[in-house]
Parts: structure tokens; C-alpha cells; sequence
């Protein structure tokens, strides 16, 4: 029986019957909703704002969290599932579901107040909330201790002044989790997109992700009542933890990206006929494709094992480190690989390979660089820190 070349090892076999309907119903929605306008959305650098709704109907905001506050209630396993299929579609997509879903909603859920949870959540699992993440800095990047972002006690509020940079959703949020230098450590804080000070510039002339919305974000003496802190905890570990959620996510994304290039090189392959026999026929593509296939097979074994272990409660932020350094590297090669078997067509967005390659070059640095990962997993086996 003839294997299928995306999933050699039937990774999918492995799959519970629910992780597969989750898997097919946002594969249904990336073939009919998404692929027929992204690479458009991509060339006008628009973010498709019009799929907001059916992302949200079809539980994708927050699904990991607790159906009690509007969410799904799924597993790891069925979020990595969705960030993959998601993914195949474009890296913007997945994008801000991953924003809305690891780094807005679950600091609310892990770090907030029962009033702030019921505040929050079900709003922003149905859409009808857009949250964004103000982490990074203009100066900051790979060091987030040394924020300059503070927040000072003024009677029953906060007041904070700072700015933050390349924030996805920035310019779609009606609330922003902003994470600031305080007298007591750095702490999290639930900022309207409307208060006075308070503005967000979008990022324009991008190579990259241009179906999403990135933009910097200042805040002039905002003002936010005592209610809007995140109060179950302080330090690096509040924003490293939904940094923790969200890299997850995208050890997974990336096997939809690669797995949408290796398709369509296979395909084109297949049919481009080039000295009287199609090019698949050649051992120079051969190798390539082959190359493709066992690079997605150990990314998709490794992020789900990384999901069992996360559904199990023992995974390690060196594990996610691992899985992210291992799968967005093999998908931006995967990309690049089958830009070159497209050829000169393979320069256009009416093939993806062009358009997931720019768009893994953004997700190979954020949420932390790839060499950053490298030195977490280099600390992990020598116990040396070398940052």
C-alpha cells in the first residue's frame, strides 16, 4: 500500500479520534477560506480581518483554555493540530491565533483574578475581543530584563510609560497585556487600546508576514486601575511563561508551512517536463523531495511527543526550545528547497514556497531566536550557561 509522502510514518494513526476532527475541521477551513485569498491579502499586505468570525465559531480563540469561560476546553495536542493546519494557509494566520490564544488569553487564565477571567475570556474567545502582547522593545530583543517599560503606583491605579515593538495585533487590539518594570519586579498589566496615552503604529514595508498586522506600540502616562494587574505573579516568569504557550505552538505551525512548500514542488515536479521526462524524474529533485519528506516526518514525531508530554504535564521549556529550533529551521529550508525545484515561477505569491520562506524568516526570530534556543539546549547538556 503506497504511503502518503506528507505523513510517511502515519503520524496520524497516533492521532485520537478528536485531534483528527479537530485537524480536518481547520484543514476545511485553511482549503476553502483561507488559501483562495491569502496570497493576495499577502501582495496588499492585509490581514484578512473578515475571517475574525469563523475563526471564532470554530473555537480557535483560547482552545486549549476551560470551556466554563467560552473556550473549547481541547488538548495540546489538538492546538499544536490547529497551529499546523493553520499554518499551511500562512504564518500570519496562525499568527494571531497563536497572539489571541498563548500570550493574551492564557496570562489572563494562568496569572489573572476569577473577576478579570469572566471579564475577559469568553469575549475574547468569540472574537469580539482582539488582545496583542507588548514584551519586546525597541532596544531590547533577546533580553527582556532589561526593559525599560515602568509602571508607579499612583493612589488606587498604575501609571506607565514605555514603548514596545513589533507586536503582532497591535493595531487590531481592543486590550494589550503589557508587561512593565515596577518597584516590585516586572508585572503584567491589562491596558485598553483606547485609554488616554495610549497609541499603536503599524509597521509597515515588511518583507514578511504581510498578512498580519505588526505595529509598535507607546504609552504616554496610561492610566489603569489596580483592577487591570495580572496579580498571580512577578518577575520574568509571568511573560516566559506565555512564551513557554505560544513557542509551542509554533513548534507545530512550521510542519504546515513545509508541508504546503513540499506538496506543491512535488506536484509542479510531477508535471514540469524537461528533456522529454518530467524533472521528478531526475535524481537531483529526487533527492530533494526525499530529503523534504524525512525532514516533516521527524518534526511531526517530535512535536508529538512534545504535545503528549505537554497534555501530561512534564514538559520542559528546553523540550519547546528543541522542537522550535529543529522545525522552523526545517521548514524555512523546505521553503527555500522548493522555491528552487518552482524555479523562476517559484519567485511569484501564486505559488507559496516564495511566501512561506519570508514569512519563517520572521518566525525563526521571534518568540526567540534560533540561536537563542541553540544556547537553552546547549545549557541544558553541559549545564553551562553561555548567555
Amino acid at each position: 500500500m503506497a504511503l502518503n509522502p506528507t505523513d510517511l510514518y502515519d503520524v496520524r494513526s497516533l492521532l485520537s479520534e478528536e485531534e483528527r476532527a479537530v485537524q480536518d475541521t481547520v484543514a476545511r477551513f485553511t482549503d476553502e477560506r483561507v488559501l483562495p485569498i491569502i496570497g493576495d491579502c499577502f501582495d496588499q499586505g492585509r490581514f484578512p480581518k473578515e475571517l475574525i468570525p469563523e475563526i471564532a465559531s470554530l473555537g480557535l480563540l483560547g482552545s486549549s483554555l476551560p470551556e466554563e469561560y467560552g473556550c473549547a476546553g481541547l488538548n495540546a495536542v489538538s492546538y499544536g493540530l490547529i497551529c499546523q493546519e493553520l499554518e499551511r494557509g500562512d504564518s500570519g494566520i496562525r499568527s494571531f491565533v497563536s497572539v489571541q490564544s498563548s500570550l493574551c488569553m492564557y496570562p489572563i487564565y494562568a496569572y489573572g483574578t476569577e473577576e478579570q477571567k469572566r471579564q475577559w475570556l469568553p469575549r475574547m474567545a468569540a472574537g469580539e475581543v482582539i488582545g496583542c502582547f507588548g514584551l519586546t522593545e525597541p532596544h531590547g530583543g533577546s533580553d527582556p530584563a532589561n526593559m525599560k517599560t515602568h509602571a508607579r503606583k499612583d493612589g488606587g491605579d498604575w501609571v506607565i510609560n514605555g514603548a514596545k515593538m513589533w507586536i503582532t495585533n497591535g493595531n487590531l487590539a481592543q486590550i494589550a497585556i503589557v508587561w512593565a518594570q515596577t518597584e516590585d519586579g516586572i508585572q503584567g498589566f491589562i491596558v485598553p487600546t483606547d485609554a488616554p496615552g495610549f497609541s499603536a503604529q503599524e509597521i509597515h514595508r515588511k518583507m514578511s508576514l504581510r498578512a498580519s498586522v505588526t505595529s509598535a506600540l507607546f504609552l504616554d502616562n496610561v492610566r489603569v486601575p489596580e483592577a487591570n494587574r495580572l496579580p498571580n505573579v512577578k518577575g520574568l516568569k509571568g511573560p516566559l511563561g506565555c512564551l513557554t504557550q505560544a513557542r509551542y505552538g509554533i513548534t507545530w505551525g512550521p510542519i504546515g508551512a513545509a508541508i504546503a512548500c513540499f506538496t506543491e514542488a512535488r506536484d509542479y515536479a510531477m508535471e514540469r517536463v524537461l528533456f522529454d521526462r518530467p524533472i521528478a524524474a531526475t535524481q537531483a529533485v529526487q533527492l530533494k523531495l526525499a530529503d523534504m519528506a524525512r525532514r516533516i516526518t521527524l518534526a511531526q514525531l517530535l512535536s508529538l511527543q512534545l504535545g503528549r508530554l505537554k497534555d501530561a504535564g512534564t514538559m520542559q521549556p528546553t523540550q519547546v526550545s528543541l522542537a522550535k529550533w529543529n522545525n522552523v529551521r526545517m521548514a524555512l529550508d523546505i521553503a527555500r528547497e522548493a522555491r528552487d525545484i518552482l524555479g523562476g515561477a517559484g519567485i511569484t505569491t501564486e505559488h507559496s514556497p516564495i511566501r512561506h520562506a519570508l514569512n519563517l524568516e520572521s518566525v525563526i526570530t521571534y518568540e526567540g531566536t534560533e540561536t537563542v534556543h541553540q544556547l537553552v539546549v546547549g545549557r541544558e547538556v553541559t549545564g553551562i550557561n553561555a548567555f
